[in-house]
């Protein structure tokens, strides 16, 4: 199979060759490589006879693992096909990179973007965010919050969510723009870099090898991954001081978890607006876009045109969010929340609201700490 990386893919003529990107659509809409042309993977064998055959195809994933498939579908079929190294991975590290060398430019792009959470998307993102943090009562003066950053869109608008709140709040706080590398790609790696310095993200790094421990696990990885990166972040904020942390959990995180716990674990249950440590004494959590609804940060992140990494893990990087395969069952439940809301927006707002609306008179039975309760515990004294 004939490679070529994205280095050597701009330097040739585009009219004398075919760029095809197998990403879903709705990834190829928030970019792609110049004069593209979209026909998503599975769509691949059914439509190649829109592609010329007197051109040679290039083909483009996110990775660079899953264009392998066409490019063999495509040579069967009679067509010169070449894969693209790194897929749009690479191509949108090596334009993030060209950005950032314009301070110029990365400081007119930081201003817009801040603009936007202020003005354009005051209601959906900024209004939410500071009410989260009021209702939940979730900064204090004297707080010193590590913000942890994974990279993704959640976590880089939440630190900028935080920078404004600074600003213009008039809470007495600090911040420490924490990011850990448990040993991601150096193009995934990069990618986090770069926006960070488009945003204006001042990061605090360190390193650790969580991926190299998990690489060999065969039963639940993803659980464990987590449950060390978590642990990480608690240590190393302690260590600089801080008191809590900063997840960058929303609105449809937390009613994908209720669903969860009622279908697969059969309890009901939810994802808290904060917590405190058990492990890590004087720590606590907290979630303050726990109100912002997936759909208004992703209209943020396109309308200031960002990219940031979707699928950071090296084992999974080719999940569904990324243009692989069926994922979780939290994209199970992702499906189910999107029938629901084309009947509109009562069924989810419903959800959420039914953790904090629990009548203890009409539950069979419920359980804090030690302590367990069933209806008829004191069924014959309520009757009396």
């Amino acid at each position: 199979m004939k490679t070529i990386t994205i280095e050597e893919l701009l330097q040739l003529d585009q009219d004398t060759i075919t760029v095809l990107d197998v990403r879903p659509a709705d990834a190829y809409t928030r970019g792609s490589v110049p004069g593209a042309v979209s026909i998503p993977l599975a769509e691949v064998e059914e439509r190649m006879e829109e592609l010329p055959k007197e051109k040679p195809v290039y083909v483009l994933c996110h990775t660079g693992e899953w264009s392998v498939d066409a490019v063999y579908e495509l040579e069967a079929a009679g067509y010169d096909a070449v894969n693209i190294e790194g897929g749009y991975r690479s191509f949108l590290r090596k334009k993030l990179s060209e950005f950032v060398q314009d301070e110029n430019t990365t400081g007119e792009k930081q201003k817009e973007i801040e603009r936007s959470i202020i003005k354009k998307f005051r209601k959906g993102i900024w209004r939410k965010f500071t009410k989260g943090i009021r209702e939940y009562d979730l900064i204090q003066d004297g707080d010193k919050i590590a913000v942890c950053i994974s990279g993704g869109k959640d976590s880089m608008l939440m630190a900028k969510l935080f920078q404004e709140l600074l600003k213009h709040g008039k809470a007495n706080f600090e911040l420490v723009f924490l990011v850990m590398n448990p040993g991601y790609n150096e193009d995934n790696w990069k990618i986090i870099q770069d926006n960070a310095k488009v945003l204006g993200i001042p990061l605090t790094v360190f390193e650790t090898q969580i991926f190299d421990t998990v690489a060999d696990i065969d039963k639940n990885p993803c659980y464990l991954c987590a449950r060390m990166r978590r642990g990480y972040l608690y240590s190393h904020a302690k260590e600089l001081g801080c008191n809590k942390i900063a997840l960058g959990h929303h609105f449809d995180d937390v009613i994908e978890t209720i669903l969860m716990g009622m279908f697969y674990g059969g309890k009901v249950e939810t994802m808290m607006p904060k917590l405190h440590s058990q492990n890590f004494e004087g720590m606590e959590l907290i979630r303050p876009m726990y109100l912002i609804k997936e759909d208004d940060i992703i209209a943020w992140r396109d309308y200031n045109q960002l990219n940031f990494i979707q699928c950071a893990c090296r084992f999974t990087e080719n999940c569904v969010s990324c243009g692989g395969g069926r994922g979780s069952k939290r994209d199970e439940m992702k499906e189910l929340i999107k029938e629901f809301r084309k009947q509109g927006d009562i069924i989810e707002k419903n959800i959420f609201r039914s953790v904090h609306n629990v009548n203890l008179r009409t539950i069979i039975g419920y359980h804090k700490d030690d302590m367990e309760y069933n209806f008829l515990d004191d069924y014959n004294e309520r009757g009396k």
